[in-house]
């Protein structure tokens, strides 16, 4: 009530210059009202004119007529201690008593000063020399103006407007929460989940804009009542108040159509967004339904292994093919459905393109593979079902031959005119022997060969026999062993696969020495021959060491070592294995080989086509060029890993087996150091030495998200939700965050690199094997959990490989450590030397 009482006593109009004019009327407890509340008044008249208003400067009129010189005292002196705004002018309307005007004159002049007031103040006797400063429209009627003020409606349109700034602000407010949490949301991993965030968030949406239309439609009808003079009569106009409160309106009114338009625009993104998450997770399950059984069938068609050994067995495993190929239509069209899915979302800018692409690739490479491998099992069966009606026919052809042959009475054979009969029936049945004339299998052959043979033996003595009459022979019955029909043909047995996969590898071993010794002694070493040096171009002068590489050192291995140790195997086949595990450490120069490849393959490219290589090559007499002869190193190391699995096939379960597996490791694990050396030679960035982080134990590319506590402001935007691809090198002492980049070089085939971005010490990390939501994530955190790297393989298995090394390091480093706590106990040592490194 103290307040709206003050209120209603101090009214405002405007200057000639449009300043703000605000009254100090006659009030008798003016002087009872406390400082506080005074101030709080004030502050809020002088908060209502716009900023433009506010800035010329505000006008006070104290109209003290009936009140002593004490009053104006007491109200210059409240006036100028507390009065928030920029002041103009104050104008003083004098005690109109004549004692009390008299003492304002002296009291005015003596304490001027003391008001400490930087503007004019200006004392005036009567309202008539206040319209001298001020137009009668802009005062009241108190003060001899025209002025209409109904404090009432001045309280009501200020008290709405202040509810509606309010509910603008806290409708913002709200807003500005929302949008906060859906920021900070993460996506869920499954169709239902994603589904009821969706549903709940589109409902609070709902919500939200359900509550901006009210607050718009509070704004409309407020904006309404304040205009509502004008409205009713034409001659109307608002007072300067009313349009000071139309402007603070419709300034809410924009905000509000402000904050809603930046809303909804951030919406449409997060609504976006999370459609195609639930498409991605729609997709995502009906791929691994579909995956599960396209593996399945694919299983299925590899158990198909059996050719047939009759034409009966052939026709029934055609039909088999054909009922699993039936089988195999349906979801053979559901997974080239769901790629043509996948490629849509794709072409609509989905978000998760690098999921989706490999998807969409993969089904369409199983269901290639599926159809391909099905054309090849017809054509596999098609070609044993021909084959074995022709067995059949070429063994009808024998029995027929060998019957024949014993039908044919030999007393009737020892006359001319018999033989001769004979002779014309075995010619005749000859005839049909070029229609089963074939080349495996080897029975069969033999079988017609020597009914063949048969044949042709009858042949010369029946010429004989019709060539001249001998005497007649008493007839004799042929012994049974004799008899044609009891001729059994030969069966060589082959060798043992053992010695033929062993007789493979001398004899390729020999090849490939032979080829390394020809690309030595005629490309290497002609490098230096003074007759051809000005054949050599000036790029390849000196550079003979990177464009072959430590390819001496390997000859001279495998010519003076290697090659004479599997030699020694051709008897022993068992013996094979030993050579390998024996030689481990020796076949590492291949890594060495293979990590200059990339500076001899550029130099090549530079230098290839020069004359130079062409006159060697015309001399050796060669196919191939040189960078062809250049790649037989890494194809022989392979050509080891394929002849151990053949020899590990046919030697299960028998002695050496464990041998042959432990070499098939050594190979393959030179394999996979010499592929991981050659993605970290491509390391780009790092300044320190790749050498001195001890030995590299895994490489790969991931997903990669952060989450630092210190140093970072943390993401709350949608962009969050798209992870960092990262290519990781784990070594022993230390973990290297790149990214990996491809780019074409001279036109040839793209080319990676490995820009460094981060690293990590082995000593100082922390791991967290599963994280909730997402069985193929892990975490590693530095510092206790200061910075945590959320890492995500493309596979369970190649996570459990990851965190099985990582396990691997961080417990041979906690075995280190207590290793040196304990002999520092024994020997009373320091527990770290000067040269260790304290972490």
């Amino acid at each position: 009530p103290l307040y709206r009482e003050i209120a209603r006593n101090y009214w405002r109009g405007r200057g000639k210059d449009g300043a703000p004019i605000i009254t100090f009327p006659e009030f008798a407890g003016f002087s009872e009202i406390p400082d506080d509340d005074f101030l709080n008044v004030v502050t809020y008249l002088t908060s209502i004119p716009s900023l433009e208003a506010a800035s010329i400067g505000f006008i006070i009129i104290i109209d003290r007529r009936r009140d002593k010189w004490s009053a104006v005292k007491a109200s210059l002196t409240r006036i100028a201690g507390a009065f928030p705004g920029n002041l103009q002018l104050v104008f003083v309307l004098r005690p109109s008593r004549f004692i009390q005007r008299a003492i304002a004159d002296i009291g005015i002049k003596l304490y001027r000063d003391d008001f400490k007031m930087k503007v004019p103040i200006i004392m005036l006797n009567s309202v008539s020399d206040l319209h001298g400063y001020i137009d009668k429209s802009q005062l009241t009627r108190e003060l001899g103006g025209t002025l209409e003020y109904g404090h009432s409606q001045w309280i009501h349109h200020r008290t709405a407007i202040e509810n509606f700034a309010m509910t603008v602000k806290t409708t913002a407010q709200m807003l500005q929460s929302f949008g906060t949490d859906l920021a900070e949301t993460e996506l869920p991993n499954d169709v239902q989940c994603t589904e009821e965030l969706l549903s709940s968030h589109t409902e609070h949406h709902s919500k939200l804009k359900d509550e901006l239309k009210l607050a718009v439609k509070q704004g409309a009808t407020l904006l309404t009542c304040i205009r509502e003079p004008v409205t009713r009569s034409a001659n109307s106009k608002l007072s300067p108040d009313e349009l000071e409160n139309v402007a603070t309106v419709e300034r809410l009114l924009a905000q509000l159509d402000e904050t809603e338009k930046a809303f909804d625009q951030f919406w449409t993104k997060h609504h976006l967004k999370l459609e195609q998450c639930l498409q991605l997770r729609h997709f995502e399950h009906d791929f691994r339904e579909v995956k599960l059984t396209l593996d399945n069938l694919m299983e299925t068609q590899a158990g198909f292994t059996d050719i047939g050994d009759s034409v009966t067995r052939v026709e029934n495993l055609l039909k088999e093919q054909k009922h699993l190929e039936e089988k195999g239509q349906e979801p053979l069209e559901k997974a080239q459905s769901l790629a043509l899915h996948g490629e849509q979302l794709i072409q609509n800018n989905h978000y998760a393109v690098d999921s989706i692409r490999p998807k969409c690739v993969e089904l369409r490479r199983i269901c290639d593979d599926f159809t391909n491998e099905t054309k090849k099992k017809y054509d596999i069966l098609g070609k044993s079902l021909e084959l074995h009606k022709q067995l059949d026919k070429a063994s009808q052809w024998c029995e027929a031959g060998i019957y024949l042959l014993a039908s044919q009475a030999v007393d009737k054979c020892q006359s001319q005119e018999g033989a001769e009969t004979a002779l014309v029936e075995i010619e005749k049945f000859l005839v049909t022997a070029k229609e089963h004339q074939l080349s495996n299998p080897k029975e069969i052959v033999q079988k017609l060969e020597d009914v063949q043979e048969m044949f042709d033996k009858r042949q010369v003595s029946l010429k004989k026999l019709a060539a001249k009459q001998t005497r007649p022979v008493q007839p004799v019955a042929p012994h049974p062993e004799s008899s044609p029909k009891r001729a059994s043909p030969k069966i060589t047995r082959p060798p043992a696969v053992g010695s033929h996969i062993i007789n493979e590898l001398i004899e390729t071993e020999r090849v490939y020495v032979e080829e390394l010794q020809s690309i030595i002694e005629g490309y290497a070493s002609e490098m230096d021959n003074p007759n051809l040096v000005h054949l050599i171009p000036s790029a390849l002068q000196n550079k003979k060491e990177v464009l072959f590489g430590n390819l001496p050192e390997i000859y001279y291995f495998h010519n003076r070592i290697f090659l004479k140790e599997i030699e020694n195997c051709i008897e022993n086949p068992e013996l094979l294995a030993r050579c390998f595990l024996k030689r481990k450490e020796d076949l590492q120069i291949y890594e060495k080989y293979c990590q200059n490849k990339p500076r001899s393959e550029a130099l090549w490219r530079q230098c290839g086509d020069s004359i130079f290589f062409q006159e060697c090559q015309r001399k050796l007499d060669h196919k191939l060029s040189l960078d062809a002869y250049l790649l037989k190193p890494v194809q022989r190391i392979t050509k080891y890993q394929l002849l151990l699995k053949e020899m590990l096939k046919c030697s299960k379960n028998s002695e050496g087996t464990a041998e042959l597996e432990e070499a098939l490791a050594t190979v393959l694990d030179i394999i996979k150091s010499v592929n991981d050396s050659m993605h970290q030679i491509a390391i780009t960035g790092y300044e320190g030495d790749v050498s001195e982080l001890g030995k590299l134990l895994m490489q790969g590319s991931f997903n990669v998200w952060t989450d630092h506590k210190k140093g970072h402001n943390k993401v709350k935007d949608l962009a969050r939700f798209k992870p960092m691809q990262r290519h990781l090198f784990l070594y022993t002492k230390m973990l290297l965050f790149c990214k990996k980049r491809e780019e074409n070089t001279d036109g040839h085939e793209k080319t990676a690199s490995y820009s460094f971005k981060n690293s990590l010490k082995m000593s100082t990390v922390g791991i967290t094997e599963n994280v909730k939501g997402d069985n193929k994530k892990f975490e590693i955190w530095y510092n206790g959990r200061e910075e945590v790297y959320i890492i995500q393989a493309s596979s369970v298995e190649l996570k459990n490989t990851w965190i099985s090394e990582i396990r691997k390091v961080l417990t041979g480093q906690l075995e280190a450590c207590r290793g040196r706590a304990h002999r520092a106990a024994a020997g009373n040592a320091p527990l770290l030397s000067a040269s260790q490194d304290p972490q």
